[in-house]
C-alpha cells in the first residue's frame, strides 16, 4: 500500500504552481463564498463597492480640494482623487482581508489539506469585483470632465492592476503568517494602513513634496497611481522609470512574502 506524506516546503516550486492549478475550483468556491457572505442581507448589494470610494472622494474634494486647495496636476480634483482611491482601496481592503485569511479559516486549516496559498489569493481576488464595479464611477466622471484616456493607458491598465494585486498579496502573506503567531497584527494593521495612506499620493501629487518627492517612490503604490493618472488624464508625462522601480519593489515584496509564508506554513495548524 502506497502512502503519500504531505509536507510544507519553504519555496514555491513548479509542482506548487501545478498544485494551485489543480485546486482552482476550490479557489472559485472560496471567492464565491466570500462574495455571498459580504453582501448577504444587504439592501443594495454590490453597490456598496461604489458607495465607499464615491463618498470618500466627495469628502476629500470638499476639504482638501475646495478648502485647503491641494494641487492636482491641472486635473479637476474630484476625478484626480478618485483615480487614486480606486487603487488605494483595492490595496488596503485586500491587505486587511489577507492578513486575517488564515485566522478567519481556522476550521479549514486544522481539518483538511489544500494549498494554503489559496486563502490569501482568494481574499485579494474578491476585491477585484469591487474594483471593477467602482471603476464605473470613474468612467462616468471621465465622460463628464471630457477626458479621453491615452491608448497606452488601455495597455498598461492590466499591468498596474497586476502590480497592485502582487503588492497586496506579498505584503499580506507576510502579515497573515505573522498574525497566526502574534494576534497583535489585527490591532496594528488599521493604524499602519491609515499612516500608509498619507504616505501614498492619493489626495495629493508627489510633486507637492518638491525635492523630497523621491521618498514616496519607495512606496510601490506611488508609481502605480502616478502612471495610472498619467495614462488617464495625459498629465504629467508618464514616468516609466518610476513604474519600473515600483515593479522591482513589488516583486521583492512578493518573493519575501511567499518565502516567509512557506517557511512558517508547517506551524499554522499547531498555532492557530
Amino acid at each position: 500500500m502506497q502512502t503519500t506524506v504531505i509536507r510544507p516546503r519553504y519555496t514555491v516550486l513548479l509542482r506548487d504552481l501545478r498544485e494551485l492549478w489543480e485546486y482552482h475550483e476550490l479557489l472559485y468556491f472560496f471567492i464565491w463564498k466570500e462574495l455571498k457572505i459580504r453582501y448577504k442581507q444587504t439592501a443594495i448589494g454590490v453597490v456598496w463597492a461604489i458607495f465607499q470610494p464615491f463618498v470618500t472622494m466627495v469628502v476629500f474634494s470638499v476639504f482638501f480640494g475646495a478648502l485647503v486647495g491641494v494641487p492636482s496636476d491641472g486635473v479637476p480634483y474630484p476625478i484626480f482623487v478618485y483615480a487614486g482611491l480606486l487603487y488605494w482601496q483595492f490595496f488596503s481592503s485586500s491587505l486587511s482581508q489577507v492578513s486575517n485569511s488564515l485566522v478567519g479559516n481556522q476550521a479549514l486549516l486544522t481539518k483538511v489539506y489544500f494549498p494554503r496559498l489559496l486563502l490569501p489569493i482568494s481574499a485579494v481576488a474578491i476585491n477585484l469585483v469591487d474594483f471593477f464595479v467602482a471603476s464605473i464611477i470613474l468612467i462616468g466622471m471621465m465622460v463628464y470632465y471630457r477626458f479621453i484616456p491615452l491608448a497606452v493607458g488601455i495597455l498598461t491598465f492590466p499591468l498596474l492592476l497586476l502590480l497592485t494585486f502582487s503588492f497586496a498579496v506579498g505584503t499580506g502573506l507576510l502579515l497573515a503568517a505573522v498574525n497566526v503567531k502574534y494576534r497583535d497584527v489585527k490591532y496594528v494593521l488599521p493604524f499602519f494602513i491609515q499612516i500608509l495612506m498619507f504616505l501614498t499620493p492619493v489626495i495629493y501629487p508627489p510633486s507637492i513634496l518638491g525635492k523630497y518627492s523621491w521618498l514616496l517612490a519607495l512606496n510601490p503604490l506611488t508609481g502605480i497611481i502616478k502612471v495610472a493618472r498619467s495614462t488617464l488624464f495625459g498629465t504629467p508625462p508618464i514616468n516609466w522609470m518610476l513604474l519600473l522601480f515600483s515593479g522591482i519593489v513589488t516583486l521583492a515584496m512578493l518573493l519575501i512574502g511567499v518565502w516567509y509564508f512557506k517557511k512558517t506554513e508547517r506551524t499554522f495548524a499547531d498555532l492557530i
